[in-house]
């Protein structure tokens, strides 16, 4: 595509126009949701795609499962309506495992957007729900028929008119039915938003589809990346990382091989698939390896059909990075969030001092089934999900973030949005001293959580929580994170998977893990370990066994 200067300005003006309207539409889905996880933590994706289902913009608000699992799913649900079958006013959906975004609890709302009556595109949309049946959002089912009610790609709206069965049918087989069923309005209602921002824009800019700017989006983000990819040294390399599993440990392997025109992640080697619902699914596998990958090699690439194709990511069927129906894959995020770390530990041999150290990775998430202690009582149970996130590894020229989702890139969800929601108390939120991996550059910290039920209640919660037989390690000479724990108010040590019970006057408190440090830690300057002392990040006695120096010889030299 040739075009003056003039033409290239007024494209990239509607460029930035088509991320507003997606971003409007993101926007809309975080007003009308029901589920804290969408309102309060943004686990959500929202875009926009061309008539041939290819992503062409995304808004920011999102998560990287989420919105590359969702860039590849519009074709799906195009071979599996019938685009012959598309009517203005359609909504399609599916929380389909393979087909969507890894596990049942996230719904991928799909609308064909009509513009004088020709089909010229779609708006897509992707929501975690609190609840969707079975046994709810953990990792103990031993198949995916367990984990709750799975909806095959179908219509939801049918040209206008909705489809009730459906909604009844959702309504009888979930515990939050009112949340769930209106978080599926909400994820319909965001998509009309945006077609109807898209519409105007058309009418704006006199277009009549949006083909034109669609493959000027999609030819410079590719151009853009192959350029990036071109200037790397045409490599082969290696990565392993073992991590806590269910019960033994698992083990996660890359080999990445850098070509001309593309960057192969093979996951060959890897440990075969669970007995338990820690497996994912190849296409959430692929969602993160390529967001790792681009975050280092095209990060001012818009994410995009185009800029995501070069990465290619492979895996041999029925290892635990390439899971097939009908293994558990519920909570498919705990291994799938180490796949940008396993990645980025080959590129780090590829093109040095890029790559962050190893960081927390999975989100700690809770999922409480709070239910009165005495049956009859008045008192109504409630399901309640929560959100935390540990410390990231260390950058090559910076400390890493404490408490910080990487990469899920979610949001913290307040203490008053959780105990709103639900009969739990947060007793204690606070960084936890120490957890970051000591090195010139100090791993991110990560966090002390302490909850329990109110008066009258009790409660189960489903663990899912990793890196705490094996932290996150250091890098280029940095020391490895602190590993993480659970514990009851009576001392007693919990696993980090499985459904434990919390008793009416009890608490767990979940000690999150830190990220690994990176570069020597007698290399840290004394500015910064003096303001770590001062802030408490780390202790006196942290800072002479990892650092070498003491309190009083640190402050006295800092003063000369």
């Amino acid at each position: 595509m040739s075009l003056s200067n003039l033409d290239t300005i007024h494209m990239q003006v509607m460029w930035n126009r088509l991320i507003s309207v997606v971003e409007e539409q993101a926007m809309a889905l975080i007003r009308t949701a029901f589920s804290t996880s969408v309102r309060e933590a943004g686990d959500l994706s929202a875009g926009i795609f061309d008539k041939r289902g290819r992503m062409l913009a995304q808004a920011v608000t999102g998560t990287p499962g989420h919105v590359n699992t969702m860039a590849e799913a519009v074709e799906h649900f195009m071979t599996d309506i019938g685009v012959e079958r598309m009517y203005e006013g359609d909504v399609y959906l599916t929380n389909d495992p393979w087909k969507g975004t890894g596990h049942l609890h996230d719904f991928t709302v799909v609308s064909p957007s009509f513009h004088n009556g020709e089909l010229i595109g779609y708006f897509a949309s992707t929501a975690h729900v609190v609840d969707i049946g079975g046994r709810g959002f953990g990792p103990d089912s031993r198949e995916v028929y367990e984990e709750g009610l799975f909806v095959p790609i179908m219509k939801f709206i049918e040209r206008g008119e909705v489809n009730r069965d459906l909604v009844n049918i959702l309504r009888h087989n979930v515990r939050e039915a009112d949340k769930v069923v209106g978080d599926l309005y909400a994820l319909a209602s965001c998509n009309e938003t945006g077609h109807k921002r898209l519409i105007e824009m058309l009418k704006e800019f006199e277009l009549k589809d949006v083909e034109g700017i669609g493959e000027f989006i999609l030819a410079r983000s590719r151009e853009a990346t192959l350029e990036r990819i071109a200037a790397l040294p045409k490599e082969t390399q290696t990565n392993e990382m073992t991590l806590d599993g269910y019960d033994t440990p698992v083990k996660l392997n890359v080999t990445l091989t850098v070509a001309d025109d593309h960057l192969l992640a093979d996951f060959a080697g890897s440990s075969p698939a669970s007995p338990f619902g820690i497996n994912v699914p190849l296409l959430y596998a692929k969602a993160y390896a390529c967001y790792g990958l681009k975050c280092i090699i095209a990060p001012e690439v818009p994410n995009n059909a185009a800029s995501l194709e070069p990465f290619k990511v492979q895996a041999p069927e029925g290892c635990i990075l390439n899971a097939q129906h009908p293994s558990p894959v519920a909570v498919r995020h705990v291994l799938g969030h180490f796949v940008p770390d396993l990645v980025l530990g080959a590129l780090h041999k590829v093109v040095p001092n890029r790559a962050p150290a190893e960081g927390s990775g999975a989100l700690w998430n809770l999922h409480v089934s709070a239910r009165p202690v005495q049956e009859g009582s008045g008192l109504k149970g409630s399901e309640i999900l929560m959100f935390n996130s540990g410390g990231t590894g260390a950058r090559p020229e910076l400390d890493g973030l404490s408490a910080t989702a990487f990469p899920s890139g979610v949001h913290a969800m307040s203490v008053e949005a959780t105990e709103q929601v639900g009969p739990i108390v947060v007793w204690r939120k606070e960084m936890r001293s120490g957890s970051g991996g000591a090195g010139e550059h100090r791993g991110g910290l990560g966090q002390i959580v302490e909850i329990g039920p109110r008066s009258g209640y009790h409660f189960r919660f489903n663990a899912m929580f990793d890196r705490i037989d094996h932290p996150a390690r250091g890098q280029s000479g940095g020391k490895s994170g602190e590993a993480g724990a659970v514990t009851l108010s009576d001392g007693t040590k919990m696993r980090g998977k499985g459904t434990p019970a919390v008793g009416e006057h009890q608490r767990v408190t979940l000690s999150l893990p830190g990220g690994g440090g990176v570069g020597a830690p007698e290399q840290r300057s004394k500015e910064a370990l003096l303001r770590d002392v001062r802030n408490e990040y780390i202790s006196e006695a942290q800072l002479r066994a990892d650092y070498g120096v003491t309190l009083d010889a640190l402050t006295a030299s800092t003063k000369q």
